[in-house]
């Protein structure tokens, strides 16, 4: 990557990713040091030695989130604070395509549409911070899902945050999902009778709320 890149890079993961100088590590450095990992499998105790940093540091930009704060005031992310780690929402998503009639039947969905199943990983801010493409229609979400966690380069959550998901996936490290067999969808909720009843579908609700 030419220097011109990298400035760019940096620039663009500043303005419109949100990523901050809090005086002690530049911006720079917290994308090279990243990049590095990323690109060529380095180990914490190499880039201690290259940097000049702890591992403590550099283990902490490098898994460096944005969970929701205890002071947030959005009506979608406020239950969802700093003490659970929430960072955003994945889902999957069909997007048909054209294909050789031979691989058809691989990629033909529950619907029988030809298309191809992507992952999308959101922030709050409904910014998309990974994208996994490739896999099949007839694929599940949950081994895409797993896929995505397993690559070297792949989806990356931090120790004690989560992302949101539907009730497709399963609840486990890094994925909160919604109670099976309860009301969810926010269009099935109005006001009066149908008000949540419960603590389930009070969670629920919210859950949809923000994942939506």
């Amino acid at each position: 990557m030419s220097l011109n890149a990298f400035a760019t890079l940096c620039e663009l993961l500043q303005v419109h990713g949100g990523l901050d100088e809090d005086g002690h590590v530049g911006i720079g450095e917290q994308v090279a040091t990243f990049l590095i990992i990323l690109a060529h499998h380095t180990k914490n105790r190499s880039l201690q030695v290259r940097f000049y940093r702890s591992g403590e540091t550099i283990s902490r930009y490098f898994h460096k989130a944005d969970p929701v704060l205890e002071d947030c005031v959005d009506p979608r992310w406020k239950w969802f604070k700093i003490g659970r780690g929430c960072l955003g929402a994945l889902d999957g998503t069909y997007i048909e395509v054209t294909i050789p009639k031979s691989d058809k039947f691989r990629y033909r969905t529950r619907k029988s549409r030809i298309s191809t199943n992507v992952l999308g990983v959101c922030n709050r801010n409904m910014n998309f911070v990974y994208v996994l493409s490739g896999w099949e229609g007839s694929t599940s979400d949950t081994r895409i899902l797993k896929d995505a966690i397993s690559r070297r380069n792949g989806l990356k959550i931090p120790v004690g945050c989560y992302y949101l998901v539907d009730a497709g996936y399963t609840n486990g490290r890094g994925f909160l999902s919604p109670y099976r067999n309860v009301r969810y969808h926010v269009n099935e909720w109005v006001q009066g009778h149908r008000a949540p009843q419960n603590r389930l579908k009070l969670f629920n609700k919210k859950h949809s709320l923000a994942r939506t």
